[in-house]
């Protein structure tokens, strides 16, 4: 079994075969460094945890990790908070950064004596129609090289190997452009609300998404286009002030902006996630906006699947779930997907409506049906069970 990338996805899939004796390689173009500092997302479903707890996987997650169940919503004109972790099913997030997480599924892995080689960069998955496909490399030194298996598992994301061996009508892609930009920013100071902050404001979003007791991930609505570096510290803080409404609801702590991206909503789905012996998970099978925190927690759901359905077809001959796990994780995905939509609509205006270039009476109308969604999130009982629901739920 050859595993192509060293994401939640591929780190969980490879514990998991490797603890059911299924041998077993995970390939990964970038260094071991690079992997487990790379920062992304640190919020962890309950259903993650879950599927990390019956692995023996989640002792850093309980260890490090900090339960969260608010989330608070500021206006110009008012700000209310839903505690969403005693709506719906009752279920909270984990705070627990994602370069941790990779940290101890990589930990746990090579300890067990799981096989990963770094700096081996997959260039094409070749006869995956077939029951031998093979994966070519090159290594850190440019030296090629040819990995054989039974099946592979592209956890390589959107632009990787896994997706790009695909022959032409093989999957049918869904995509989509949100016309929404993000600074995303991490910072060297406290978080400053106890709760997920998500302010919607005449300039643009932004949010504020604590990591730990001294660093704060924070978003700011950009234009499309914008360089990471385009906005000097004081700008950056002075907009993220006006916007979440510090006059009114208290100062933010400011730090240094240790890191700095763009982020562009997208959304992306490939259809279906199997090509013969070529099986697709985490980014690779479907790309999410992150305004709903979803990529990694089906990541997490994506692998268990995939590592039932192998270790089934592998172990016993049996190969009923490897058939249905394509349409088994779309179920999960496309609404995980159309939550990740409600959501963007809910925290930014219409692209045309931000840009002033639509129609004057489609852009008000857009905009009053946001006041309306964020008016009914802060009255309606079950309007608040149905975001606590499908916020932390998959």
């Amino acid at each position: 079994m050859v595993i192509l990338g060293a994401g939640p996805a591929g780190l969980v899939l490879g514990n998991l075969l490797h603890g059911a004796g299924i041998d077993c390689v995970v390939l990964e173009r970038a260094t071991r460094e690079h992997v487990q500092t790379r920062t992304r997302a640190g919020y962890l479903a309950e259903h993650s945890v879950r599927v990390l707890d019956r692995h023996g996987l989640a002792e850093g997650v309980h260890r490090r990790g900090q339960r969260h169940g608010v989330c608070e919503f500021r206006t110009e004109s008012n700000r209310f908070r839903l505690d969403y972790g005693r709506l719906g099913k009752g279920e909270q997030h984990v705070v627990y950064p994602q370069h941790d997480l990779v940290t101890d599924l990589l930990t746990q892995y090579v300890g067990a004596g799981g096989r990963i080689r770094f700096g081996a960069e997959a260039l094409a998955v070749r006869d995956a129609d077939g029951p031998h496909p093979s994966v070519d490399v090159r290594d850190a030194d440019g030296r090629p090289g040819r990995w054989h298996a039974r099946y592979v598992a592209g956890c390589d994301g959107r632009h990787g190997a896994a997706r790009r061996s695909l022959p032409a009508g093989a999957g049918r892609r869904h995509h989509r452009d949100h016309g929404v930009t993000w600074l995303g920013l991490l910072a060297e100071a406290p978080p400053s609300l106890d709760a997920v902050g998500y302010a919607i404001h005449p300039r643009g979003f932004a949010g504020h998404m604590a990591r730990s007791a001294e660093v704060t991930r924070y978003y700011l609505q950009a234009e499309p286009g914008t360089a990471p570096d385009a906005w000097s510290e004081d700008r950056i803080w002075d907009e993220l002030a006006l916007r979440l409404g510090a006059a009114e609801h208290g100062p933010l702590h400011r730090g240094r902006i240790a890191q700095r991206t763009v982020v562009a909503l997208e959304s992306d789905v490939l259809e279906p996630l199997r090509y013969g012996s070529l099986l697709l998970a985490g980014d690779a099978a479907s790309l999410i906006s992150p305004s709903a925190a979803k990529g990694a927690n089906l990541a997490v759901l994506e692998a268990e699947l995939l590592a039932r359905a192998l270790t089934a077809a592998l172990r016993h001959a049996e190969h009923s779930a490897l058939d249905r796990y394509s349409a088994d994780c779309l179920a999960y995905i496309w609404r995980a997907q159309e939550f990740s939509h409600w959501m963007i609509r809910l925290l930014h205006a219409e692209p045309e409506a931000a840009a002033g270039t639509g129609p004057e009476g489609g852009s008000r109308f857009q905009d009053r049906l946001r006041h309306s969604r964020i008016d009914a999130l802060r009255t309606s009982r079950t309007q608040q069970d149905w975001f606590a629901e499908n916020y932390v739920g998959l």
